[in-house]
């Protein structure tokens, strides 16, 4: 028997780690991380074989990113410069991830189809990195993580 592939669900709720528990488990190991600190701790602690990012955490209490420039972004609210962090938090994390060394392939999970700009730079900047829309089918998921395992996916997202 082979061994599963390792992938850490970054993600601030539970609905991505259900999902992969539910209909994944046979082809992967899943491990939950709810921000971005505890999934840096994760990926110090043992190697993944790809991470699926949410994008949007708004149920996190710690948010990595730079609060006084948010703040700067936000005119000087507070609430929305919490909002701004939130929104922003996948990519957030990905580039901090790819900072402390992380190369593994990242599946985010948004839907970029409607920014090929800056979806391009994404990729350029991040790679190995796919998408695939929230909407996607746990079939597409496992299509999606299995390819960018095998370093066949990334530059556009799953069908």
């Amino acid at each position: 028997m082979t061994a599963l592939h390792r992938v850490l669900v970054i993600e601030d709720g539970t609905e991505y780690s259900d999902l992969c528990a539910r209909f994944l488990a046979a082809r992967f190991a899943f491990t939950r991380a709810g921000d971005g600190p505890a999934a840096l701790a994760a990926l110090a602690a043992r190697p993944y074989d790809a991470a699926l990012l949410d994008m949007r955490f708004d149920r996190a209490t710690t948010l990595l990113g730079d609060p006084a420039d948010a703040l700067d972004r936000a005119g000087g609210d507070p609430a929305t410069a919490r909002r701004f962090l939130e929104d922003h938090q996948g990519l957030i994390i990905l580039g901090a991830v790819r900072e402390a060394g992380h190369a593994l392939p990242v599946l985010l999970s948004h839907d970029f189809g409607h920014e090929p700009r800056r979806w391009a730079n994404l990729h350029r900047r991040y790679a190995p990195v796919a998408y695939l829309s929230d909407a996607a089918t746990p079939l597409e998921m496992a299509d999606a993580i299995g390819l960018l395992i095998e370093g066949r996916g990334g530059a556009r997202p799953s069908p």
